[in-house]
């Protein structure tokens, strides 16, 4: 099932992590949208994981694949951070969800630098990728709800 549709009207942002070291907590946050297929249907989660700690710092779990759900991870995450005075990348695909002014809006006035895929290539965004698979794979996440507490460490 794919959960990026890049073909919008938003304006989407060069790749800023390309070539840099990530060598600290809150340096680059990656984010992606995963499916999850449960008894009740398929469900979404919204995750932003910090690339240097592979921490998840924000989540949301949501029956659609609309922006505010992206939005509301995006706002867990920021009131989650334990470095505010330090710059800090989101980077993303170049999904409708991230590319949309209501999220760019967000990171923007807070002083989020903003960095998307360049194409449809998975290893751009590897960090968020691996996470997907890992909550799929070894968590076994495929008809498993909630799945709060896993993502929370408990």
């Amino acid at each position: 099932m794919r959960t990026t549709n890049s073909y919008h009207r938003f304006y989407k942002y060069p790749n800023l992590i390309k070539d840099i070291d990530i060598n600290r907590a809150e340096q680059v946050w990656a984010s992606d949208i995963t499916y999850i297929r449960t008894k009740e249907g398929f469900m979404y989660l919204s995750l932003i994981t910090d690339v240097y700690s592979k921490q998840v710092v924000g989540y949301q779990l949501s029956d659609n694949l609309k922006p505010i759900n992206c939005i509301n991870a995006l706002k867990d995450a920021i009131k989650s951070r334990k470095y505010p005075e330090r710059s800090l990348i989101h980077h993303s695909d170049r999904g409708l969800q991230y590319c949309c002014p209501d999220y760019t809006d967000i990171l923007e006035s807070n002083h989020i630098g903003i960095s998307m895929t360049t194409k449809h290539d998975p290893y751009e965004n590897a960090v968020a990728e691996r996470i997907n698979g890992t909550l799929k794979n070894e968590f076994d996440l495929v008809d498993r709800l909630p799945i709060r507490n896993m993502l929370n460490g408990k």
